[in-house]
């Protein structure tokens, strides 16, 4: 990702600030702890202006993060979806990416972070794709981690939290070292769970299918998006695990999530996935993209217009 552009205003405890103006305090408590809850949600363009897809979904997600990690965020769902729209209109872009976070803030010290105030924000950026502008065609090069995928009895894997992206980080950082574009996670059971911020899909023959929520993934809002395109599209799909050599022996095999979209994995540790054709998957980047960009009356209704 290249350096980050300024926009003018980010929302922050109910107020729109200066971008320049959204400090925190370096003994906030949320930095030291990992006690942060946060969304990622995209603005797409449309022709009738900037749209959020699936903003309610996010923002539900977000809430239920907070409320797995006992933080009361002193704001309701339909104030948090108008303050992302607020966000995208006041900064006047047509397409970015939406950051929601909730974390302990400057006032006490300690592992307790129950004394500590919550504080919300929410930030907008221009944002491509998150693997490469060519990871939608070409595909890109993915590594089994060493990093085994944290496991629900030690964190709450259903919350978007950012201490779970500490385990994430190793993996991605490990890959990137190793000259691949992106890490595959396993679970403790050697099972497949997901890719560092995406989950992941694989086809084999004509069968689409992804790990369950028991194998230690985030239910993903694209992976959800996904699953009901395949279900309106007459796409066979099941909910399974999966072994590191089920991948290798794919047909197909995709990254999805919102920052990174629908990405095209063409290479596991070496291993070249399929053909190097992938229809199943080449349809359903279709259906996201004219659903995304409103090209789509079916898929309308995830549509969160922007008013400016």
């Amino acid at each position: 990702m290249k350096d980050m552009r300024a926009l003018s205003k980010i929302w922050m405890d109910g107020r729109l600030v200066n971008w320049d103006d959204a400090k925190i305090h370096v003994l906030t408590h949320g930095l030291h702890y990992g006690y942060a809850v946060f969304e990622g949600i995209r603005c797409f363009d449309t022709p009738k202006g900037p749209a959020v897809f699936r903003l309610p979904e996010h923002v539900e997600r977000f809430l239920n993060s907070a409320k797995i990690y006992r933080m009361d965020l002193g704001y309701s769902q339909k104030e948090l979806e108008k303050a992302c729209a607020d966000v995208v209109a006041q900064n006047g872009i047509r397409e970015c990416y939406i950051r929601l976070i909730a974390f302990s803030s400057y006032g006490e010290m300690g592992l307790n972070p129950l004394k500590s105030k919550i504080s919300v924000a929410i930030a907008c950026w221009e944002w491509g794709a998150y693997l490469g502008k060519d990871s939608a065609d070409k595909g890109v090069k993915a590594t089994i981690s060493s990093w085994v995928r944290i496991d629900s009895r030690s964190m709450p894997i259903q919350a978007k939290s950012a201490a779970n992206y500490a385990n994430s980080a190793l993996a991605k950082m490990e890959a990137v070292a190793g000259g691949y574009d992106e890490a595959i996670m396993l679970n403790s059971s050697g099972m497949l769970a997901e890719g560092p911020g995406e989950n992941i899909f694989k086809v084999k023959d004509s069968i689409l299918s992804t790990p369950p929520a028991s194998s230690g993934i985030l239910r993903g809002i694209t992976r959800d998006t996904i699953i009901q395109f395949a279900n309106d599209a007459g796409i066979r799909f099941f909910r399974n695990d999966a072994t590191r050599e089920e991948l290798y022996t794919s047909d197909e095999l995709f990254f999805a999530g919102t920052a990174a979209g629908i990405a095209r994995i063409r290479e596991v540790d070496g291993r070249q996935i399929g053909n190097g054709k992938y229809p199943i998957t080449a349809k359903l980047q279709k259906m996201y993209d004219d659903a995304i960009h409103g090209r789509s009356k079916r898929y309308e209704k995830w549509l969160s217009y922007v008013s400016r």
